[in-house]
């Protein structure tokens, strides 16, 4: 953290400029000058294909509703060389709302990784290692990681308004102002054009699809007609008004198949002869044949029949018959982390359920106390900044926020009526669009947007089956930690881009 100095000094430069401390202090404040870049040439082998590639880590400024500059977005872009211009480019995000691009970037797609040796036990103190990443996509599409407006490096400016940005329809607005300008800089209006956005990155990524697109009712209030071949959505997170309340069984139908797949790899359950695959497909149909019924006949439910569906439940989960009758038979997934494993006494991890902690001392945040992310994170973060300070050799203008939940999370404003089935909006660009593509990948042991809430709105809002492609991976929230998903994920979004940038 030594190498970081103040915004007000910080510049990112050109390769082939003067030392940078010297030409450091020489440069104005970003917002009263040129926006900052920095530029440098590169190469790698992506699955067998050497790329040449310049990486450009850039800022745009944004500008306020009177044409003022209003905040400083950074964005982070690997473009081959000498590439064509129809050539695939992907614009990446992560989610939160409030959070970096940093989990995509440094875990599946950027052109060096964090290296775990054991994806399930991380490092969690110094010395880190990155490592060249052999299944970044950059063999068949350009990469733009997107960090929103108070995250990564990117800064409301003075002057500029939180209320300009924080929130679902301000952020898309700039996503897309910055996806525009992008393409009209690198005159690239001709490549087919993906999105990919992870957990919050999925409302991010269904709304930016519309306003793109625009028209005389959208909030830009005119025709942009841009067009996307895709979308890729992964830690779907469509749905957040999910249920789970008293009357309202979605939630528990819904994460039954996850919990049987976690119970599975924690060997809970029978194995013998069974996969992850084969424990939720085993809850899938428990839940449309018996779970179902019995939730719908509630407090009428017979003593017997309500005994043997707890009896299912328990074959299914690991947990014990009375601990499902005790809940009348709802278990939150919450709940689910902390009794699956409480006779070894740990707690297994919400945004990757193979992950465990004990139990005891949690301090009960749900970020840095939860099993995986409290673990993997510090890898992530100190990965990144060795990545931009030693690698890229630039001079940080900021501290790099990973997550900013203070700032930007809780001052997120929904809307009218509050958060949503944003499946809705995604439907309406499949529909206005008869070519766009829709990708959901999602991981059996995520315990915080689970596969069987992805499958529940894919049922309900209108989204084009016929253009929908749904898979499931070995892994959490985060489906491409672990080189055994990883390496499927990769193939499975090959074919995606290939089959999607076909005329």
């Amino acid at each position: 953290m030594r190498h970081l100095i103040s915004a007000g000094l910080a510049v990112l430069l050109l390769a082939s400029t003067a030392p940078l401390a010297q030409a450091a202090q020489d440069m104005p404040p970003a917002f009263a000058g040129a926006p900052r870049v920095f530029a440098s040439d590169h190469a790698g082998v992506f699955m067998g294909k050497k790329v040449a590639y310049r990486t450009t880590l850039q800022e745009t400024i944004l500008k306020d509703p009177k044409g003022q500059p209003a905040a400083s977005l950074f964005s982070f872009s690997y473009v081959a060389k000498g590439a064509k211009a129809d050539r695939p480019v992907v614009f990446v995000f992560n989610g939160g709302p409030g959070s970096s691009s940093i989990w995509l970037h440094m875990g599946m797609l950027g052109p060096r990784r964090v290296a775990f040796a054991d994806p399930v036990k991380p490092p969690t103190v110094p010395p880190f290692a990155l490592e060249d990443n052999p299944l970044s996509l950059l063999d068949v599409a350009d990469l733009v990681f997107i960090d929103p407006v108070g995250t990564g490096f990117s800064r409301l400016l003075p002057g500029g308004k939180a209320e300009d940005f924080y929130g679902v329809t301000q952020d898309a607005r700039a996503t897309s102002e910055f996806i525009q300008g992008w393409l009209t800089a690198n005159g690239r209006w001709n490549s087919p054009k993906f999105l990919m956005g992870e957990s919050y990155g999925t409302v991010r990524a269904s709304v930016v699809a519309t306003t793109l697109m625009g028209g005389p009712m959208s909030p830009a209030g005119a025709l942009g007609a841009t067009t996307l071949n895709g979308v890729i959505i992964l830690g779907p997170a469509f749905d957040m008004n999910r249920g789970g309340g008293a009357g309202d069984d979605r939630a528990a139908l819904s994460s039954l198949p996850t919990m049987a797949a976690t119970a599975w790899v924690h060997g809970k359950v029978e194995r013998a002869g069974r996969t992850p695959e084969s424990a939720a497909e085993d809850a899938r149909k428990f839940a449309r044949e018996v779970y179902l019924p019995a939730l719908y006949s509630g407090e009428e439910l017979p003593a017997g029949e309500r005994a043997t569906v707890a009896e299912g439940l328990a074959k299914l989960t690991g947990l014990s018959a009375q601990d499902w009758l005790d809940a009348d038979l709802r278990l939150s997934l919450s709940q689910f982390g902390q009794m699956l494993l409480k006779d070894q006494g740990l707690q297994i991890g919400a945004y990757d359920g193979r992950y465990t902690l004990p139990l005891a001392a949690s301090g009960g945040d749900p970020v840095a106390d939860d099993p995986a992310m409290g673990q993997y994170t510090p890898a992530f973060v100190a990965g990144f900044n060795q990545y931009v300070e030693r690698e890229l050799k630039v001079k940080a203008p900021s501290q790099y926020q990973s997550i900013a939940f203070a700032d930007v999370n809780s001052r997120w404003n929904w809307g009218p009526g509050g958060p949503r089935n944003y499946a809705d909006d995604l439907a309406t660009a499949m529909r206005r669009n008869p070519s766009l593509g829709v990708f959901i990948g999602s991981g059996y042991y995520d315990l915080v947007t689970t596969f069987g809430a992805a499958e529940t709105v894919a049922r309900h809002s209108g989204l084009a089956r016929d253009r929908l492609t749904m898979k499931v991976y070995a892994s959490g929230h985060m489906p491409y930690l672990g080189d055994d998903s990883a390496r499927v994920l990769g193939a499975d979004l090959r074919a995606f881009l290939a089959q999607r940038s076909r005329p």
